[in-house]
């Protein structure tokens, strides 16, 4: 895997890619169509953020590159690449649990804020990337 060069893409699975935490200056692109939905993506070195149709999505700081991004009501699935440890953060549904894995391996149950945000950190550094699925419980 590699950083996104186009900075997000729809992969030949219907996933999505985004981010490239090699940039050394903030990069953005707007309006990007999705399943019908306007997608917009931030990313350089410190962070990387990507917004639906207005609403936040998904943050991490330092920036990443996200690869196979796939969402649904009760799943969320991707692969997360950097050059730095990161601390990422995800929209979910509100005061919700979910059940967390990063590299096949169960690290807990989570559950989300008043506003719906669930907070990991995944380790990067010695990695090519690391998988993670969030799954409603």
């Amino acid at each position: 895997m590699a950083v996104v060069t186009e900075l997000i893409k729809e992969e030949e699975t219907g996933a999505l890619s985004f981010g490239n935490y090699e940039l050394e200056t903030k990069t953005k692109q707007d309006g990007f169509i999705y399943n019908g939905d306007s997608y917009k993506i931030k990313t350089f070195n410190e962070i990387t953020k990507l917004e639906k149709n207005g609403t936040f999505v998904y943050e991490s700081v330092p920036g990443t590159a996200v690869h196979g991004f796939m969402a649904n009501a009760s799943k969320v699935m991707f692969s997360v690449e950097g050059d730095k440890d990161a601390q990422i953060t995800l929209e979910l549904e509100p005061e919700t649990e979910y059940k967390v894995h990063i590299d096949d391996i169960y690290v807990g149950k989570m559950k989300t804020n008043l506003g719906g945000k669930l907070n990991l950190s995944v380790e990067l550094a010695e990695k090519d990337s690391t998988a993670v699925v969030i799954e409603k419980q």
